[in-house]
């Protein structure tokens, strides 16, 4: 869980707007699918002020919003944030931190400071065992596995070997290429999508808007799925949550108000993609909570 150096592979200048710290420690992600909460064990890579990559023990789905829970070494307390999934490829992971307090930025921050992180990703490849003989082995006699006037011929199996090493390390040096431009391109997007300041999610609302004027500025519905063990079980009525909308229309966050679980888990799934047209206070976008009805009819 130490910090190390990174861009050994890299002398160019940086293209990134804020630094990226190389750090190996714990991290927990959490996205809730069906209204349940799973948790993929990992260990970050690197982080910033604005996301962190990390290689996880299960896949996610970008778009995906998630919860982040990294121990960054010499902080006694573990850095907890929301984040949207931007970069899944296998096991490799890029986040993109969502609300971030300007206290969770200064612990970042301060972290790095201290524990002397270096900026960068690692890209070089590990080194290939066998090469620095192969290339010894031919300048050692001059001959490269050739003839000299009046000596030997050169041993075919040497040949073979040669030819073999250097297809060989063509090879890495092309899957090399490749992944450092998958990394550097998905650094790239997630980067790209960050705005550099507070989102919706992390602020109070500003005004209680009633539920049938929140109804009129509905551009996008989606109607919930009825559960098969609710509809088995003869579950119905009506699911009140009270939501908040942000300042784009979306819904950040929700909490039902009655009913049973797997109704109003259904709910919930829905609602997470509706989308507001989104409402003004004194003529400026603003974050408001209403509540809405969701029925469950057979």
């Amino acid at each position: 869980m130490a910090a190390g150096a990174l861009n050994r592979g890299w002398s160019g200048p940086s293209r990134r707007r804020v630094p990226r710290f190389q750090v190996q420690a714990p991290l927990d992600v959490t996205v809730l699918r069906s209204g349940v909460p799973d948790t993929v064990p990992g260990r970050s890579v690197n982080v910033c002020e604005r996301g962190i990559a990390g290689m996880l023990a299960g896949e996610l789905v970008p778009g995906e919003a998630v919860g982040v829970e990294v121990r960054l070494p010499l902080i006694a307390d573990p850095l907890r944030a929301r984040a949207l999934v931007r970069y899944q490829d296998k096991l490799r992971c890029g986040m993109e931190f969502v609300g971030l307090t300007a206290e969770q930025r200064a612990v970042i921050r301060d972290w790095a400071k201290e524990a002397k992180a270096e900026t960068g990703i690692s890209l070089s490849p590990a080194p290939v065992i066998g090469s620095t003989a192969v290339m010894e082995n031919k300048s050692s006699d001059g001959r490269g596995g050739g003839t000299t006037s009046g000596g030997p011929p050169g041993n075919p199996k040497k040949k073979r070997r040669g030819v073999g090493w250097t297809i060989f390390l063509l090879a890495a040096a092309i899957a090399v290429a490749v992944f450092w431009w998958k990394w550097n391109r998905a650094w790239d997007e997630l980067e790209s999508g960050l705005k550099g300041q507070e989102t919706t999610s992390a602020e109070k609302p500003q005004a209680q808007v009633p539920a049938e004027v929140m109804e009129k500025l509905l551009l996008h519905r989606v109607e919930p799925v009825y559960p098969a063990e609710a509809r088995k079980a003869n579950l119905q009525g009506i699911i009140a949550l009270d939501i908040v909308v942000g300042r784009d229309g979306s819904v950040v966050s929700m909490r039902a108000l009655n009913g049973p679980d797997v109704l109003a888990r259904a709910a919930m799934d829905a609602l997470r993609w509706w989308k507001f047209e989104p409402y003004r206070v004194n003529g400026e976008t603003a974050v408001v909570e209403t509540t809405v009805a969701v029925e469950f009819k057979r």
